[in-house]
């Protein structure tokens, strides 16, 4: 729909069928980058024709706000520039989720297992029943450690994967979705689709 995305097609398909399934009152994405994603979720919300999507990114680039801003989906799209995890960002995203019924998180910022594991503890009770929250690269923990030509804070051992491992540990609220890991095959988010079970 006019914006690069940056995700892989197979993990596409497995939120559209999230999507449509939750019907969700709010989707809430950590992580902007050029605003593809939120276009494309604002898409699949559109059709069903309720819902709108929050966007959190701690750098909004401004040539990044504009295309999204004149997107014919900005109708259903909100952003919030700041860190995922700070104490201001999380309050504002409560006033924002107050009184929605369905509530799907995605979490796609930075990939530190730090980082991963506060969002993941920040953001999965904003999730409804049955609903997910989405850990998107998990499957840095299965590349080689020099795959990245830049250097990265996060690799083996320190990536959204360890996140949700340790995350699941002692949370019996969530639990990892292997159907959707068997149906995809090919994904960059192996053991990221959390259900809420509870």
């Amino acid at each position: 729909m006019g914006r690069p995305i940056i995700q892989y097609p197979q993990d596409m398909i497995a939120m559209q069928q999230l999507i449509w399934e939750i019907k969700p009152d709010l989707i809430i994405e950590t992580g902007i980058a050029h605003g593809g994603s939120l276009i494309y979720y604002a898409s699949l919300l559109e059709l069903i024709g309720n819902g709108e999507v929050l966007g959190i990114d701690i750098d909004i680039r401004a040539h990044n706000k504009i295309e999204i801003e004149k997107h014919p989906m900005y109708k259903r799209i909100s952003m919030i520039e700041g860190s995922a995890i700070n104490e201001e960002v999380i309050n504002e995203v409560k006033k924002r989720a107050k009184n929605k019924q369905n509530i799907l998180v995605v979490l796609d910022s930075n990939h530190t297992h730090e980082h991963v594991l506060a969002e993941l503890n920040l953001y999965s009770p904003f999730v409804s029943l049955n609903s997910y929250i989405v850990v998107f690269d998990t499957i840095v923990e299965d590349l080689p450690n020099d795959y990245f030509s830049q250097k990265r804070p996060w690799g083996v051992g320190n990536n959204p994967k360890t996140a949700v491992w340790e995350f699941i540990k002692t949370n019996g609220n969530f639990e990892i979705d292997k159907s959707i890991d068997n149906k995809l095959l090919i994904s960059v988010a192996p053991q990221g689709y959390l259900k809420r079970v509870s």
